[in-house]
């Protein structure tokens, strides 16, 4: 049985240098260049022995890494001389950054490989579909009065639409019953229809209606049932009824 091996392709000599610095957990800021270049050297030794071809880009790497040793080898005279692997570092970083963005955009490609967009069609005119009609100037007015309806529908009410609601006196249920109490005085029967029309607010619907049923709760006056309206009775004699008298409490 025949043993076959795979050696890892690289794109380039930088992409097989990040390789080898992932591979040793060091920092491409601090490279140790001698541990790097041996392995870099490996790596092209088994290139040669799968007859794979060598490109120059490969060989030119391997005698600069060569070149920076050797500078790093030699002491030191001045604690400000430049280091000699600034130049690497500077194009593994860029390098870096570019493979990175081709990731990223290899991976929006693969998104969006399956995904078709339909494209624009050039619309042609068709005269047999122009309007020819006529319209009148009612029938303009009346669609943008509707446009303008639907508009206001749409939006928030006026404050205007408030006004009998919010922002009016309080209505005493005490002065209700005081007033139906004078009433009764010139009248043997009352409309609760006629009361509730008087009303000049919902406070004071609310309160009449209180006061009716206060009254007919403490037996000062009957409710009855006439032609879809209800009448109010006087239950006994005028002097009977309660004399309220006004206070601040009432219906807002």
């Amino acid at each position: 049985m025949e043993i076959t091996f795979h050696l890892e392709k690289f794109d380039g000599p930088l992409d097989l240098l990040l390789s080898l610095i992932s591979k040793n957990k060091v920092s491409i800021m601090d490279i140790p260049i001698a541990d790097i270049l041996e392995q870099y050297l490996e790596y092209l030794e088994q290139m040669k022995s799968f007859d794979m071809h060598i490109s120059s880009d490969f060989v030119a790497m391997a005698a600069h890494l060569t070149y920076i040793k050797s500078k790093m080898l030699l002491p030191k005279y001045d604690d400000e001389e430049e280091d000699p692997r600034e130049s690497l570092v500077e194009a593994l970083l860029e390098y870096q950054r570019i493979k990175l963005a081709g990731e990223k955009l290899a991976e929006m490609g693969e998104v969006g490989r399956d995904i078709f967009v339909k494209g624009p069609e050039r619309l042609e005119k068709d005269k047999s579909k122009a309007f020819t009609g006529s319209v009148s100037m009612d029938s303009l007015l009346k669609a943008i009065n509707s446009i303008v309806d639907r508009a206001e529908r749409a939006m928030p009410p006026k404050l205007s639409k408030f006004s009998g609601i919010v922002g009016k006196e309080k209505a005493s249920v005490n002065e209700k019953i005081g007033i139906i109490s004078r009433l009764f005085i010139k009248n043997k029967t009352l409309s609760l229809t006629d009361l509730v029309l008087s009303a000049k607010s919902r406070s004071d619907i609310v309160a009449i209606f209180l006061a009716v049923l206060e009254l007919a709760k403490v037996n000062k006056i009957e409710i009855e049932e006439e032609n879809e309206d209800y009448t109010l009775k006087l239950s006994g004699d005028i002097a009977q009824l309660p004399q309220y008298k006004e206070d601040e409490d009432g219906i807002s």
